[in-house]
């Protein structure tokens, strides 16, 4: 049995509206215009037990309205999804002694109080016996290295800092799944990677089921190798990391080293000209076509270097939605 099962899971919000002037506020004292939003319509899919599964999508596609009916912060409009055999929106006490949801933009911690407090906090409220959560405690605090901030203000706190302490405090009761809606969002190249290399270690000794919501195509490449695509409300792709390329964006990426510049060569016969300066050309050509290019090309030009390639997986997003997500270089 999957560890999560969703099945046709919509949500509708109904908005209310009005144009601007004192008449129209007037007039909707009496009489408010409302429109419905489907933020999720007819989704389903199910992720195994320890599995990471990337969560992606432009912003406003549903995925942030996903997690919170899997995490039973919202009741769905239609549809049915199962949690360890739960039902997330009926929000029995065994069920979410079992998850946790981190949201990047939002904070669990107690601003004016140092971080142990909040810690403690989260201990009382989750009924965690004193020598698990001690054993925890030390154990997040190694791998997070957070054993110099624990005792600052967290209004004091970098975005860094506070981000993990955050993930540490998500986690003190060993949640068995986790809902991570951008948690590297704000934090530093070399943070992000330190954020990724924690979550794929938590998963590996805990056997955590994770589903990760990013805009940073770096934390889903180094730790999902299955993603879901949404896009206004609707799952466009379910499947391997790998097979994305090759099912929205039918096209090689070449790059060449050149020991010269060639000058006027045309380039754009053989495809789309991705980069070109001086000695460094980046092409894009139909999948079928690269071996052809890339060996017209090693027979004509001065060719020191030259790679076949996927595209980057933010190109395939870009190219299927036409919508740029932010990119991020692994530290």
């Amino acid at each position: 049995m999957p560890q999560i099962d969703v099945h046709n899971l919509t949500k509708t919000f109904k908005v209310p509206e009005r144009e601007g002037g004192v008449g129209a506020a007037m007039k909707s004292l009496f009489r408010r215009k409302q429109k419905e939003v489907h933020a999720v319509s007819d989704v389903s899919f199910s992720v195994a037990q320890g599995e990471i599964v990337g969560f992606l999508g432009p912003n406003g596609a549903g995925k942030t309205t996903t997690l919170k009916m899997l995490s039973g912060l919202l009741h769905p409009t239609s549809g049915s999804a199962t949690v360890m055999d739960q039902v997330p929106w009926k929000r029995d006490a065994t069920y979410l002694r079992r998850i946790s949801m981190l949201m990047g933009q939002r904070s669990q911690l107690q601003w004016d109080l140092p971080a142990t407090d909040s810690f403690y906090v989260h201990s009382a409220i989750y009924d965690i016996p004193k020598d698990q959560y001690q054993q925890t405690l030390d154990e997040l605090v190694a791998l997070l290295d957070i054993g110099g901030i624990l005792k600052k203000q967290v209004r004091t706190m970098s975005l860094g800092e506070r981000m993990k302490c955050e993930i540490c405090v998500s986690l003190l009761h060993r949640p068995s799944v986790l809902f991570l809606d951008e948690p590297t969002i704000g934090v530093d190249i070399t943070m992000q990677s330190r954020i990724r290399q924690f979550i794929g270690e938590y998963n590996r000794k805990h056997g955590a089921t994770i589903i990760l919501t990013s805009h940073y195509m770096a934390d889903v490449v180094a730790l999902c190798k299955r993603i879901i695509v949404i896009d206004h409300g609707r799952i466009l792709f379910d499947g391997q990391l790998d097979a994305l390329s090759e099912k929205l964006a039918p096209f090689k990426v070449i790059k060449i080293d050149l020991d010269r510049d060639v000058g006027a060569y045309d380039f754009a016969a053989l495809g789309d000209v991705l980069v070109r300066e001086s000695r460094k050309v980046e092409l894009r050509v139909p999948r079928a076509n690269a071996p052809g290019v890339a060996e017209q090309l090693l027979s004509q030009l001065p060719v020191q270097d030259l790679t076949i390639e996927d595209p980057p997986i933010e190109h395939v997003i870009e190219k299927a939605f036409g919508t740029k997500l932010e990119k991020a270089v692994d530290a």
